[in-house]
């Protein structure tokens, strides 16, 4: 499990703004595993998998996660893939906590 894994999804606090390039770079390069960054707002990433059941219980798993840690991911499915999307939709960019939920995402595969 990677060091991000191992944090908490931190709530932001009114007036946090989101990360900028560097950071975002660094918490990047942590993460790793194919994780996106898209125009510095989002984090993405898709996965494969053999089959529509073993895509669909990823995206269980990946839910149960969301509700525990209070952090939610958009979630696409389809046969064979499931697509997350993450930002922090307070500060219509990116946190730390975004890193980290994508890292714990990772860890339930």
């Amino acid at each position: 499990m990677s060091h991000l894994a191992q944090r908490e999804c931190v709530p932001c606090k009114a007036g946090t703004p989101p990360l900028e390039s560097p950071r975002i770079a660094e918490l990047l390069g942590e993460l790793g595993n194919e994780w996106k960054v898209v125009e510095e707002h989002h984090l993405e990433k898709e996965y494969k998998f053999p089959n529509f059941l073993q895509a669909l219980a990823f995206v269980n798993r990946v839910g149960g996660l969301a509700e525990a840690v209070g952090h939610h991911p958009d979630v696409y499915l389809a046969w064979g893939k499931v697509r997350l999307t993450l930002w922090t939709h307070s500060v219509n960019g990116l946190t730390e906590s975004d890193f980290v939920f994508a890292a714990k995402a990772d860890a339930v595969l």
